[in-house]
Parts: structure tokens; C-alpha cells; sequence
């Protein structure tokens, strides 16, 4: 067995030193066939099974469609990574979405990085790839430190160091733990931003935090605002100030706008309008392929 060394990368190369991983010379027999390359084999998809310890528990449909499509027209561009776990066995350490996507497209094997590691390092390494790779939310940000910190028994120092974050950064996510679920979730669902958490979680009653939560999302408040409310809190009973204002329906020719809009990007659009004439428009993406379309559609 021929073995070799290779760079991962700042965060996981540090995982794999401190693991003692090793990249391997994968030798796998298919019928009468050798499937070798160098340090990266070409595995069957029907051996793989997937990673236990997989942080990311939704995968967006339509965004694995568009990845399944592109390895069809251009194949894999990035290897996955696995272990192997018993004789002609192998479970996924790294790239459930490419394969997932892959099966998908049709692929019988799929090309992957075979190494040695134990369950922490394929917790930590799981943990890791998808905080610097991958469009978690906040929350799965969130819940990947604190198990890194709590089954891999890391500090937030050493943790910073792992993951290439600052401290600070680190402190602020795993506070946004300490918020009531029914936040969590809006945090999750996109309903606010971890701007707007920051704010709410200085204030010390649950209650209150429910309730500005509420108006943020009732009054359509921007992270500035709700700011302002947390600093000019007092001891009385919370009650927004803010007077609310009046969604009114769109004029026939802005709901012709919002539609053309819509066909023009092929994504869920909204626009809204109050009676002052002030409003928003929304482009709803749910993949970076939908942003990168998105982007190329207006520089055009």
C-alpha cells in the first residue's frame, strides 16, 4: 500500500495532522476490473453509506436538481471523502450533497479521497467542512461549535483555531443558543437575521425577546431598529412605539411588474407596498446557483 501525505487546507489539514490521517493508495476490485487513482479511488456509490454524524439536515431539492445536471454535463469536479469502515465497505466523511446529487445523475461510482480516521476525526472533519463550505444558517452554525466544543472536547480557542474564525465570532453564534426555539426556528426559516438576534438576546426576559421578535417580524423592522428598541428598554412592560403602518394591495400595474419580475429571474418574487409608497422587492434564492443566476440576470 502506497502511502502519501497531502494538504487539505488550513482547517482540515490541521484535523487530519492532529488525527493521524493518512491519504491511501486505494487498490478496489469490480468484477475483474482495477478501479485506482492514485490517492483518490474510484468507489461504487451502492458501498457508501452516509455520514452519521452529518450536521446539515435538510438538502434543498431543487438546488441538488442543478447539481445532478452539472455532473452530468461536466462530471465530479471535487472528490468526496470516505473511510473505510469494513471489507469492501466505505462510509462518507465529506460531500454528502455531490453524493447524493451524483446517484441522481445516474453515476454508478463516484471518485473519493480514501483515509484512516477515527469517529472524532470524522465528527470534527464533518463539523468543519461544512462550517467553511456550505450555506448553513446560523443555527446549524450554531449547533456545529457547540458539538465540536462538546464531543470533541475543544475550547472556544482551540475551537477558533480548528474552524479559522475569530473568538469573538465564535462567542457570538453559540449565544444564539441561549434564545427561545420559537426565535431559533425564525432564525432558521429565514424569518430574521442573526442581526436581528444579536439584538434580541441582550434582553434579559424571555418574554420581552418574544414579543420584539414578534414586531420584527409583524412591523418588517430592519437590525437598526430593533437595536434602538433593546437600548431604550426599561423597566415597564414592552410596547412598541413604532406606529404600524398600512400594507395596502398593489396597483394592477406593479402586480404586472412583480410578475414579469418573477418570469424574467424564475424565482419566487415579492413586493410590497405600503401607503406611503415605501415597500420592498424581494428575489427569493434557496442555492448559491440561484444567487450566481440571479446576479448574472441583472448584469445583463
Amino acid at each position: 500500500m502506497n502511502v502519501k501525505k497531502r494538504a487539505l487546507g488550513r482547517g482540515l489539514s490541521a484535523l487530519l495532522e492532529n488525527s493521524g490521517a493518512e491519504d491511501i493508495t486505494m487498490q478496489f476490485r469490480k468484477s475483474n476490473d482495477m478501479i485506482i487513482a492514485g490517492a483518490i479511488a474510484n468507489i461504487p456509490i451502492n458501498i457508501i453509506d452516509p455520514n452519521p454524524f452529518q450536521p446539515r439536515t435538510h438538502f434543498d431539492e431543487e438546488s441538488l436538481k442543478e447539481l445532478a445536471k452539472s455532473i452530468k454535463e461536466h462530471g465530479i469536479i471535487q472528490p468526496i471523502t470516505v473511510r473505510l469502515t469494513d471489507e469492501n465497505k466505505f462510509q462518507l466523511i465529506s460531500g454528502e450533497r455531490r453524493l447524493k446529487a451524483s446517484s441522481s445523475a445516474g453515476l454508478d461510482v463516484i471518485p473519493a479521497y480514501v483515509r484512516t480516521v477515527s469517529d472524532n476525526a470524522v465528527l470534527e472533519m464533518a463539523l468543519v467542512e461544512n462550517i467553511q463550505r456550505k450555506d448553513l444558517n446560523a443555527i446549524e452554525i450554531s449547533l456545529s461549535f457547540q458539538r465540536l466544543i462538546d464531543e470533541c472536547n475543544l475550547t472556544q480557542e482551540e475551537l477558533s483555531e480548528r474552524v479559522g474564525k475569530n473568538r469573538t465570532t465564535i462567542t457570538n453564534y453559540l449565544r444564539l443558543l441561549k434564545l427561545p426555539a420559537t426565535i431559533q426556528m425564525g432564525i432558521q426559516e429565514n424569518h430574521i437575521s442573526m442581526g436581528h438576534a444579536r439584538a434580541i438576546i441582550n434582553v434579559p426576559s424571555i418574554d420581552t425577546q418574544l414579543a420584539i421578535y414578534k414586531d420584527i417580524i409583524d412591523q418588517d423592522l430592519s437590525v437598526r431598529q430593533t437595536e434602538e428598541i433593546v437600548r431604550n428598554i426599561d423597566d415597564e412592560p414592552y410596547k412598541l412605539v413604532k406606529a404600524k403602518t398600512t400594507t395596502v394591495s398593489l396597483p394592477l400595474k406593479y402586480k404586472k411588474i412583480k410578475d414579469q419580475i418573477g418570469k424574467y429571474f424564475g424565482l419566487k418574487i415579492d413586493l410590497k407596498r405600503n401607503n406611503g409608497g415605501k415597500g420592498t422587492l424581494i428575489i427569493h434564492f434557496s442555492s448559491d446557483n440561484e444567487l450566481e443566476h440571479i446576479i448574472s440576470k441583472i448584469r445583463k
